[in-house]
């Protein structure tokens, strides 16, 4: 019963766990919408960071991000490079992620400008020196003073600011409130970049992201000499490499729990077994009163099975106060139980218990009941 209660505790929690980050993850991507499609350099077709870790690398430019505008249906779109830089003004500073963006960023990200406006728009490789700050950044500057004219410096570099952010919060472990962004060229420039490191667009709803995704692979591939030689992604494939993900991991999980459940139904197994051999006086006075073997069998199969739920009910009590502690102790730790978790618990519990009990059961039934009276 204690095997079952720790398999189950296991499961619940680590399922938990599991379900938590799938919402959590699901949750960030799709308040960037769902018609967003990210293009990476570099060819990766089994994972990894395109660019990074293998694969053929082209030159992402400027001009391939202009061209993507040409295909019918694409709406908005954003070249985007980054780097780490140190903010500072009056005395105060601090090094941030700093995004070269274009002003595009709050159709396609969804993320506006609480105070002020971005730079014009228009072609992105002119380049401003003007910057919009992330709420926490300008906190951590200017606290309560108001910073649109004012000027900062990035990376050394003399910026006027002309907006604020409005708050993001973090997403995957990056505060998106603590960064500046600056017009593309200028990052690139500042940081000394000659390629983008990512191009994210948005296009019409009606369209299919799979039509649209082969027509910016046929673009690029015209543009780079006839290679594919960039990584397209769409939002429904970030889900299903995340739910790829998702699933090894509840495999392995279900793994760790089964072998719990394992040793539980053979503790049951080992413990109805002997319970057969010292009440094999009471088998046989039973049979003798008229029980049938079926029913002799049913008695031990029924004790084995509640032997087994009280385990699970044990396990399903104690994982739930383990994810409700979580949740107390690390409040950003994203931890979910779906019902139908507690319920699936529950009935392998029962199959677990009624697995480890048909061996004990069909010894006692098999049992002689003129045999079974007269042993001590």
């Amino acid at each position: 019963m204690i095997g079952i209660a720790i398999g189950v505790t296991s499961v619940i929690l680590l399922t938990s766990l599991g379900e938590g980050t799938r919402r959590y993850m699901v949750e960030q991507f799709s308040q960037f919408g769902t018609n967003i499609i990210a293009i990476n350099p570099g060819k990766i077709d089994t994972g990894g960071i395109p660019g990074i870790f293998g694969g053929s690398t082209h030159k992402l430019t400027l001009d391939d991000s202009e061209a993507l505008r040409r295909i019918p249906g694409i709406e908005d779109v954003v070249p985007f490079s980054f780097g780490m830089a140190r903010v500072e003004a009056g005395g105060r500073g601090r090094s941030v992620f700093v995004y070269g963006i274009t002003p595009e960023m709050d159709e396609v990200w969804r993320w506006t400008v609480r105070i002020g406006d971005f730079w014009p728009g228009g072609d992105p490789r002119q380049g401003f020196q003007q910057a919009v700050l992330g709420p926490k950044l300008k906190r951590e500057i200017f606290s309560s003073e108001n910073p649109l004219g004012k000027f900062v410096k990035i990376a050394g570099s003399r910026f006027r600011v002309v907006g604020v952010m409005e708050s993001k919060g973090q997403m995957m472990g990056f505060d998106l409130d603590d960064a500046a962004f600056i017009p593309v060229t200028t990052a690139m420039r500042i940081f000394n970049q000659d390629e983008l490191n990512e191009i994210d667009l948005t296009f019409a709803h009606g369209r299919k992201p799979e039509d649209v995704a082969e027509a910016i692979r046929l673009l690029l591939m015209e543009r780079h000499g006839g290679k594919d030689d960039v990584t397209i992604t769409t939002q429904a494939a970030m889900l299903e490499t995340f739910g790829n993900i998702m699933n090894i991991i509840t495999m392995a999980v279900g793994a760790i729990g089964g072998v719990s459940l394992l040793v539980g139904a053979i503790g049951i197994l080992t413990m109805m077994w002997i319970a057969v051999g010292e009440r094999t006086n009471e088998i046989g006075l039973i049979r003798s009163l008229g029980a049938t073997r079926r029913q002799v069998e049913l008695v031990f199969l029924t004790e084995a099975a509640v032997l087994a739920m009280l385990g699970g009910l044990l396990g399903i009590g104690a994982g739930l106060g383990l994810c409700a502690l979580i949740r107390t102790a690390v409040p950003g730790l994203p931890v979910h139980t779906p019902a139908i978790f507690v319920f699936a618990a529950i009935a392998v519990s029962f199959l677990t218990g009624i697995a480890s009990g048909v061996m004990p059961a069909r010894r006692a039934a098999r049992l002689d009941p003129v045999e079974a009276l007269r042993a001590e």
